[in-house]
């Protein structure tokens, strides 16, 4: 009875409240390295819009074909897969990616000489480490509810770049503290 209660309060917190997620590639070095463990609010957009330069949980994009996996896979298999990492069971599966807002709804982001440009003006990304350059890309405008991400390791990062905008709908929550390893705790 007392595992049953257990169970249902992970899996009541995990869906509703907070989520680990563990950090699968180095997209987000060096803030973010493998391994790394960060806790999602699922309630922060519930109470504010996202922010720019927030870290950001979000469900694969369908352009990246992970989406396509989901139709092989029965309900039971995906309703198991849930519960055993709802309650720390099972490492979350690789469908959600992790990266940083770098343009909200309405704004056009580009890429250019190196740099982000949002609304012509360059960005100031204090949170990368030099030499991180950004590769080249097309002016975009984001449409009302899209965003534009990026990985902080821009060379090593499938994100907007590859993918396009992110509807506001697939994001999980917002990545607000490293949990893991213990030396490294932080709020993002």
């Amino acid at each position: 009875m007392l595992v049953a209660l257990a169970a249902m309060i992970a899996v009541g917190l995990r869906t509703f409240v907070a989520q680990a997620f563990s950090i699968p590639s180095a997209s987000m070095f060096p803030q973010l390295e493998v391994g790394d463990r960060v806790v999602v609010s699922k309630l922060a957009y519930d109470l504010h819009d996202p922010n720019r330069g927030d870290i950001v949980v979000f469900d694969c994009p369908p352009a990246t074909g992970c989406a396509d996996r989901d139709g092989q896979r029965t309900l039971l298999s995906r309703g198991l897969q849930w519960v055993l990492e709802s309650v720390g069971l099972r490492q979350p599966s690789a469908e959600e990616y992790i990266k940083r807002v770098v343009g909200l709804p309405g704004e056009t982001v580009e890429g250019r000489d190196g740099e982000i440009y949002v609304d012509g003006q360059r960005l100031v990304e204090p949170y990368l480490t030099p030499p991180v350059v950004t590769s080249n890309f097309e002016p975009v405008t984001l449409d009302d509810g899209e965003l534009w991400v990026m990985g902080d390791n821009r060379a090593n990062s499938s994100d907007s770049r590859i993918f396009g905008p992110i509807d506001t709908g697939t994001v999980v929550g917002r990545a607000t503290l490293r949990v893991w390893p213990p030396t490294r705790t932080a709020f993002l």
